[in-house]
């Protein structure tokens, strides 16, 4: 089950309510996620107290992101153990979710084996809910210190490749504190960037259908100081032309063991303008987001989303006259079909560098990325 409630505050500084957290009031341990469909109109936090209700949250994309789906995904087997539900059904739920996104499956299974482990060790459901928790917990807090060194080594990259700061970067999606434990991926490069004095601009994809470049990256960006512009996702060749990229910065919800990038869909046709341009394409993501056991990307599952996110657009939060909040609005007409992949596959030949937390590799081959992937998981350990 889930409820809402909502916090206001002024519109102004970095996010103070956190997207996503584990609380326990006196009916019970809950999830409490910052709903991100609401947003930037209002924030308000989403109470989930069962593996079903969160979900629902992952499918309707409240808590969306490849890092925090992964956070997310361990905090629901954890839910699920201390409040006495079956483990393995919600397991299984949880981690098939949002098919793309690997993050979510590696967050579910770790903190499913922790439970595992403390049965097989002798333990009470008890106990073995309070290691579920604990790898819960761990997770969250390696994501946020991964967030600091991505930064790190992104912005190291970053002024190797593009020497002499004011750097104009153009991102896509949103991948900042709303999809972390931490600051983000390739947004907390453009944001460390920003705090060392070198950010000129950032440019902001819109990020359609679903806009999570206006709502949410606009929104985080702006809460942050820095100096951003939103453009339409199809006005980023004349962009390009205009010689006024400098780099671009993306993450991943999957990297295939090729080194071929699962993002949110656009990010592809970024790329070719990238490489015709002669401009670096960046993708930030943790580790965790490699995947070794998909060979390549043509092995990589792309989540197709329903037709009415392209047909409809969501009206605001807002009260708006003589419109439903949060229903949609049909721009098509009716029984129009619509083609609506949530994610396209840039293959490894198009990408500049793969930055993680262990550090950054390019070019990008299967060797280097397996080489690196073994870095970060000594970093982790």
């Amino acid at each position: 089950m889930a409820d809402q409630y909502a916090q206001s505050r002024e519109d102004s500084g970095p996010m103070e309510i956190p997207a996503i957290r584990w609380d326990e009031p006196p009916e019970g341990p809950v999830l409490v996620l910052l709903d991100q469909t609401r947003l930037p109109a209002e924030e308000v936090e989403l109470v989930c107290t069962d593996a079903p209700a969160l979900v629902e949250a992952i499918r309707r994309l409240a808590v969306r992101g490849a890092p925090l789906l992964g956070i997310a995904g361990a905090y629901g087997v954890a839910l699920a153990a201390a409040r006495g539900f079956d483990v393995e059904d919600a397991a299984g739920s949880l981690a098939g979710a949002r098919p793309t996104a690997v993050n979510l499956a590696v967050g579910v299974r770790r903190a499913q084996a922790a439970y595992r482990a403390a049965l097989a060790g002798g333990g009470d459901e008890e106990r073995a809910a309070a290691a579920a928790l604990a790898a819960a917990r761990a997770l969250h807090r390696e994501d946020a210190e991964a967030s600091v060194r991505m930064a790190e080594h992104g912005l190291a990259l970053l002024e190797e490749l593009v020497p002499g700061g004011g750097h104009r970067i153009l991102t896509h999606c949103n991948t900042g504190a709303l999809v972390s434990g931490g600051e983000g991926t390739a947004f907390a490069v453009a944001l460390a960037a920003h705090r060392a004095g070198r950010l000129r601009r950032l440019w902001v994809d819109e990020t359609r259908p679903l806009l999570q470049g206006a709502r949410l990256t606009a929104y985080e960006a702006a809460r942050n100081g820095m100096a951003y512009t939103l453009l339409t996702d199809s006005a980023a060749g004349s962009l390009f032309a205009a010689g006024e990229v400098d780099a671009v910065l993306i993450g991943a919800d999957r990297i295939a063991a090729d080194g071929s990038v699962a993002n949110k869909v656009g990010s592809y046709p970024l790329a070719v303008l990238a490489r015709y341009h002669h401009v670096p394409f960046i993708v930030v993501a943790p580790g965790t987001t490699v995947d070794p056991d998909t060979p390549d990307g043509a092995s990589i599952e792309v989540e197709q989303r329903g037709g009415h996110e392209v047909t409809e657009v969501t009206a605001p939060q807002v009260p708006v006259a003589g419109v439903e909040a949060g229903g949609g609005i049909p721009v098509a007409p009716l029984g129009t079909q619509a083609y609506n992949p949530a994610f396209d596959v840039t293959p490894p030949e198009l990408v500049t560098a793969i930055v993680t937390e262990a550090g950054a590799v390019s070019p990008v081959t299967a060797e280097a990325l397996a080489e690196l992937c073994d870095r970060s998981r000594q970093v982790t350990i």
